[in-house]
């Protein structure tokens, strides 16, 4: 990146309501066949447009053309069984109806390199990808078939490599995966969790990107984080294993957080993707506010790896909201960078 302090989201952007139920996760599809192949394309233009216009300087598909951004990749996969489906306990979180793994994982064709390419296309700024980490993979199934969530979390990783290599031939500039999981399951984070998302970025060459956050939000996670205290040190369990990693940039959820900014100085050396944008509240920040968030992360990561972000996905939020703050967090970056210059 040759911009200084550059913006990027950190996950999804809303969905038009002609596309997708608003303000929902796992919203289902309004249109089919052909139309919803257009709609997702369209919706992808318009949420490229918004980043463009917010001032936003690396530029993702805002998930537009993926219904959740664990098992849309995953339903591309052989051995999952989308009819056959379990509840489960997500990230000891709250309970969802998930597909099982019924047999081996394997990878048939590409899931999202058409889509990529077609992103590539909407614009001359760096473009970024998302992917489901191995192990948030593994706490987003029931597993039938391995009896192990390392096992699993292996063979998803080396599918996963497959993905990200043709991601980075498709013109992707930084590929990051999803590993909200991280921030509960430490054991297994230190154990294999950080050696498998290694095993998923081995032979790319373009830059990569780990997302840890509190999760969207949605009312399990809010009420998760009632329970956590005045400090919230869970990523002091895991960025010392993820500084040790050959991952580039690290992103981590800041605004309006209980997370004490100092654990940043863990993972000094790295690029961090500072989230300055509360995804949990309707209130749009100022650019002050994103400003000075910013601001308090500097003595503690260099400014010229400090990439100013959102604290996770908004596409639980209104457009409207969604748009407001991607401004924000563009004219807050823009008034930081005036002031270190």
């Amino acid at each position: 990146m040759t911009t200084f302090l550059p913006t990027s989201t950190a996950g999804s952007l809303p969905k038009p309501s002609w596309l997708a139920e608003p303000e929902k996760l796992w919203s289902p599809w309004k249109l089919d066949g052909e139309q919803l192949t257009e709609g997702r394309r369209d919706a992808l233009r318009l949420s490229v447009a918004d980043q463009h216009e917010a001032g936003i300087d690396i530029v993702s598909d805002g998930e537009q053309t993926r219904q959740h951004f664990v098992t849309t990749f995953i339903e591309h996969l052989s051995g999952v069984d989308f009819h056959n489906r379990e509840t489960v306990r997500i990230r000891n979180r709250y309970d969802a109806s998930v597909p099982t793994v019924v047999g081996s994982v394997t990878r048939e064709h590409p899931v999202f390199v058409d889509d990529a390419r077609f992103l590539r296309a909407q614009t001359d700024q760096p473009i970024k990808w998302a992917l489901p980490g191995p192990m948030t993979m593994v706490d987003t199934l029931y597993d039938a078939h391995y009896g192990s969530r390392e096992k699993l979390a292996w063979e998803f990783a080396t599918i996963l490599n497959q993905e990200a290599r043709e991601l980075q031939d498709a013109g992707v500039d930084i590929i990051q995966f999803d590993e909200p999981s991280f921030n509960v399951f430490f054991d297994e984070v230190n154990d294999w969790g950080v050696a498998a998302l290694e095993r998923a970025i081995e032979g790319i060459t373009i830059e990569t990107a780990v997302h840890v956050c509190y999760g969207y939000g949605i009312k399990a996670n809010t009420d998760w984080k009632a329970t956590l205290g005045e400090e919230w040190r869970q990523y002091e369990a895991i960025l010392p294993k993820i500084q040790a990693s050959d991952i580039d940039i690290v992103s981590l959820e800041s605004h309006h957080s209980h997370v004490p900014i100092d654990l940043i100085e863990l993972i000094r050396g790295k690029k961090v993707m500072v989230g300055a944008i509360d995804v949990a509240s309707t209130t749009v920040e100022t650019p002050e506010e994103v400003a000075d968030t910013l601001r308090k992360a500097l003595p503690f990561v260099d400014a010229d790896k400090l990439y100013p972000s959102t604290n996770c996905g908004m596409a639980p939020l209104p457009r409207s909201v969604a748009r407001g703050k991607l401004a924000a967090l563009g004219a807050g970056a823009a008034l930081l960078r005036e002031e270190l210059s």
